[in-house]
């Protein structure tokens, strides 16, 4: 079976809003093209051109412009939750189309990941679950102090900035995941995380060092455009090379090196 991925395309947007009163958030512009549009361009680029779409909010108008997906040279389903399933809950609606490794990934992202070598990490680690994540940088407004156990200040920051690691919104997943996930229950990606801990079994992760933005609001969906204006080669290139494998970084895997931060 062919490499598949899920794009998750059926919330709401409700932080959007007024937006996606009338499209849904996966149909939002940047520039002249949809946001999911772009993502699924990117994805033939890199020859994974199977894919599902999870849908519910506004899955018509979905459907009206993807279609089949021919005109952009990719295969499309369309899998219909009854209700939101949450990140990872569709999966058992589409069990049956799903080979032993996968993509799950949001439909709203705009980034430069190279989605094929993410997967091709995730198989190489031998692990149920691979994280693609990114680095934000948090600034603190105010100065931050650092207390002892006296009550005295120890230390002192002037608007520091904290280097996060955050779930970028790219998974690759194996079949046997399934098995964690309860079926036919809304079930999201914190939840099957925090259940993989809770039985000790690792979780691998890939780090993207390129450009990422989450559309969830009015600003970053500003910050979407103008970042595609000024990239727009860089995201909706042809040649895979172009989709800046080298700013990836595929750290060691969770099976040889548990210790060194790949494994949550």
């Amino acid at each position: 079976m062919n490499d598949c991925v899920v794009i998750l395309a059926g919330g709401q947007g409700s932080r959007l809003r007024p937006y996606t009163t009338v499209l849904p958030k996966p149909l939002m512009p940047v520039g002249d093209v949809p946001i999911l549009e772009v993502l699924v361009k990117q994805l033939r680029a890199l020859g994974l051109k199977r894919l599902i779409f999870a849908t519910n909010y506004r899955d018509g108008l979905l459907r009206s412009y993807f279609g089949t997906g021919q005109t952009l040279g990719v295969d499309i389903t369309y899998c219909k939750e009854n209700r939101p399933m949450g990140t990872v809950g569709p999966l058992h609606l589409v069990a049956d189309e799903l080979p032993q490794s996968f993509l799950v990934m949001n439909g709203d992202i705009l980034t430069d990941l190279n989605y094929r070598t993410l997967l091709e990490n995730h198989k190489q680690s031998g692990q149920l679950l691979t994280l693609g994540t990114y680095e934000r940088r948090l600034q603190i407004g105010d100065g931050v102090l650092d207390i002892d156990g006296a009550g005295c200040v120890s230390a002192f920051r002037e608007k520091p900035t904290i280097p996060l690691t955050i779930s970028l919104g790219a998974y690759a997943m194996d079949r046997a995941i399934l098995d964690l996930i309860p079926e036919g229950l809304p079930f999201g990606m914190d939840e099957l995380v925090l259940s993989m801990l809770e039985r000790n079994l690792p979780v691998n992760t890939y780090r993207h060092n390129g450009m990422w933005l989450d559309i969830g609001t009015p600003g970053d969906l500003e910050k979407a455009n103008e970042l595609f204006s000024s990239k727009r080669k860089s995201f909706l290139g042809i040649d895979p090379a172009t989709l800046l494998a080298p700013n990836d970084t595929p750290q060691s895997t969770a099976s040889a090196n548990p210790t060194e931060g790949v494994c949550v």
